[in-house]
């Protein structure tokens, strides 16, 4: 989230080539040319019909906001403005229409047409008020975001942050080509570069689901370091990630494993990959946040997006993805291009499910531990990147600042830390059997 509006993309600045840079005289005929058939076509497809999606009602219940289209939308992403406190929202497909309703939290708000395929709809709050999370329908024609009351001084923090992106269901008319019932995409696991044997399941029962924990870094990699004490990321999760596996199993619902049980280093692809090997059915790294500067704090989920959903995002993924370089030497293989339609659509719902997981860990987490406001972002994280298994990154604080670091490597803490996966974990597989009958 920000504290004003993104600028427009600017080619100059991405490094992207711009179109049609011709100075010869005899090719500024071609120019206008294609110019005149682009504007005939944007002629064309601005008067079609069914490529922007209505809004049909906005309606703001006492802790939520409910958006309502007549079909599904592209995009969508919000962001904080301060002096006054209001909540920006574009929806990118989407054109305006529909009745609008305030009240709660909601003042009253706004809305306007943002270039040729978007909206956006300005809240003003009658208090400080933050979106938390936001989920889209099944048919992605509904966007529910949860809000929560803040005090002045979480509220102006979070104007200083960048936008959070809500992910759709599907990409806008893919699913309505493609049926995606009853379908199995498998992807050949990037191999290693050094053997590695598969982990100890713990649990007897082959019919319960299976847990994968991973605790980050390890080996020559320790990860974030204390600058007050020394402490190192690496151990840190290892306790962390053995907790959460008690907890687990002393709920006799899931079987787990872990990627490691010891000091040693895996390769980014060997985590997630050791985790598909096992058919697992749910994928936990486990980290420590860290800061150069400041006193930040408080526990955060990530989820797998190629659109980091803030700076902090950004920079997490750019560090955490470079853990396989050692010494200089890139252990990591290169990723093959997924351009498969089936695999494309798998990995979305994989992306769904990710997220409703890490919404259910933060409800679950907030009573026990220290979170963050905007607890769920999204990142370009390689460990997450098994495009068949939903996975999830979770800081569980900040080894940086010594209060987040005496709690989270403490028994009490770490105790917490597991009881907010185990009745998240919980949960989830209990939707998913649901879902199935």
């Amino acid at each position: 989230m920000t504290a004003s509006p993104a600028p427009a993309d600017c080619r100059a600045c991405t490094g992207q080539p711009t179109p049609f840079r011709f100075t010869a005289p005899a090719i500024r005929l071609h120019y206008k040319a294609v110019s005149f058939l682009l504007a005939l076509l944007a002629c064309w497809f601005a008067g079609a019909p069914g490529w922007a999606a209505s809004i049909e009602r906005v309606e703001v219940k006492h802790d939520r906001i409910v958006l309502r289209f007549d079909q599904p939308i592209a995009d969508a992403s919000s962001f904080i403005l301060a002096q006054p406190q209001r909540i920006a929202l574009d929806l990118k497909g989407a054109r305006p229409g529909g009745a609008l309703t305030s009240g709660g939290a909601i003042s009253a708000m706004r809305l306007a047409p943002r270039g040729p395929d978007g909206v956006r709809i300005v809240f003003d709050l009658a208090r400080p008020t933050l979106i938390t999370e936001g989920q889209f329908g099944r048919d992605g024609r509904e966007l529910t975001l949860e809000l929560r009351t803040v005090d002045d001084t979480t509220f102006a923090r979070a104007a200083s942050e960048r936008r959070m992106h809500f992910l759709p269901p599907f990409t806008m008319g893919l699913a309505q080509a493609v049926d995606t019932s009853g379908y199995q995409v498998t992807v050949p696991i990037p191999p290693a570069r050094r053997s590695a044997g598969l982990p100890r399941i713990y649990g007897d029962d082959d019919s319960r689901p299976l847990v994968v924990i991973d605790a980050g870094h390890g080996g020559v990699d320790p990860g974030a370091i204390s600058p007050l004490d020394g402490r190192r990321e690496k151990d840190v999760t290892l306790k962390i990630a053995k907790a959460i596996r008690d907890e687990l199993l002393r709920s006799g619902r899931v079987r787990v494993a872990l990627t490691r049980d010891d000091d040693r280093f895996l390769v980014l692809q060997e985590r997630f990959g050791i985790a598909r090997r096992l058919r697992g059915d749910l994928f936990i790294s486990i980290h420590c946040d860290s800061v150069g500067s400041g006193n930040a704090s408080g526990a955060s989920v990530y989820t797998l997006s190629e659109v980091a959903s803030d700076k902090e995002s950004a920079k997490l993924a750019a560090r955490e993805n470079k853990a396989d370089i050692i010494s200089g030497v890139n252990l990591a293989s290169t990723s093959a291009d997924i351009s498969s339609i089936l695999i494309d659509l798998t990995q979305r719902e994989t992306m769904n499910a990710s997220a409703s997981f890490a919404r259910l860990l933060g409800r679950e987490a907030q009573p026990l531990i220290p979170v963050k406001a905007n607890f769920h972002r999204m990142a370009s994280l390689m460990v997450l990147k098994a495009p068949d298994m939903p996975s999830i990154l979770f800081e569980t604080g900040y080894i940086s600042n010594p209060h987040d670091a005496d709690f989270i490597d403490s028994a009490e803490g770490r105790h917490k830390i597991a009881q907010s996966i185990e009745r998240a974990v919980q949960v989830h597989f209990a939707r998913r059997m649901a879902s199935r009958d």
